[in-house]
């Protein structure tokens, strides 16, 4: 894996890597599979729906870089580790490992079901844990690579309505830190993408209680429209070409994060307002 020198980008700075995606049937994960090809690296784009992995495969153009895609359901730890197995079989390394897949339930708490709860941590946290699991051992050995996790502004702060995605994206970003403390004694790299709302299909998940979540999410984090998926993809890679823990965008989000570590109180109060008004709106 090329780094970048300085001056304008380089978009083979990637080339020769492997890299694995989950959740890289839409979104954020087909964004990064997008980016990843263009600057070089060759990819396993993997979804539980890899119908839909393959259309970002084949939707490609010509590129340095390579992809295919996979089936991979990230709940299945016994499978995430045969496929970054195979990869590393296959390639000798696995050089970038992104635990991208995620799910959303907003509504009232109260309304979540048991199974719905294990739902979510079986997604948000035990698959990029899977996804550690998996990668992290392989890095060790090689004394190089990266793991990024793409967590969430959710996962710097918090609000009702959202509260178990906002459990598993804490989760996200206490494990990413812990890690990265960790694994720089190895020369592994370990980041987490937090950015507000992203142009993605989870802005529109269905939620419980007649809960819906884009104006929602836009709102509550500060922001008029979502973010690009594909300009986050690139800000990743330059972020871990950079080595940097967080990855926080846009700069609106920036500002609410630095805002509740300086007056938590204040925000706690301001949060509390926001979600009664949401209920109110949505009439929750």
């Amino acid at each position: 894996m090329r780094r970048r020198g300085g001056g304008d980008r380089d978009t083979t700075r990637y080339a020769g890597a492997t890299a694995v995606v989950t959740g890289g049937g839409s979104g954020i994960g087909a964004a990064l599979t997008r980016a990843l090809v263009a600057e070089g690296a060759d990819v396993v784009c993997t979804d539980r729906a890899v119908d839909a992995a393959q259309r970002v495969v084949d939707g490609l153009s010509s590129a340095p870089g390579s992809a295919r895609a996979a089936y991979l359901d990230v709940t299945d730890g016994d499978a995430v580790r045969d496929l970054v197995d195979e990869v590393v079989a296959s390639t000798g390394r696995i050089d970038l490992m992104f635990n991208n897949a995620g799910m959303a339930l907003g509504g009232n708490t109260e309304l979540l079901t048991a199974d719905q709860w294990d739902a979510i941590i079986d997604v948000n946290i035990r698959g990029v844990v899977h996804g550690v699991a998996a990668a992290y051992p392989h890095m060790i050995r090689q004394r190089s690579g990266h793991i990024v996790n793409t967590a969430s502004m959710a996962g710097l702060t918090a609000a009702g309505l959202l509260t178990s995605y906002v459990m598993t994206k804490h989760a996200v970003v206490g494990l990413s830190l812990a890690l990265r403390s960790e694994a720089a004694a190895h020369g592994v790299g370990v980041l987490a993408l937090c950015p507000a709302a992203v142009e993605t299909p989870l802005l529109d998940a269905p939620g419980v209680g007649g809960f819906t979540g884009r104006t929602f999410y836009l709102s509550g984090q500060g922001v008029r429209t979502a973010y690009d998926a594909d300009r986050l993809a690139t800000e990743a890679l330059d972020a871990v070409e950079s080595n940097r823990p967080l990855l926080v965008v846009p700069a609106q989000a920036r500002m609410a994060w630095r805002f509740s570590r300086l007056a938590p109180g204040l925000m706690q109060k301001l949060s509390t307002k926001f979600v009664a008004a949401q209920r109110e709106r949505q009439h929750l």
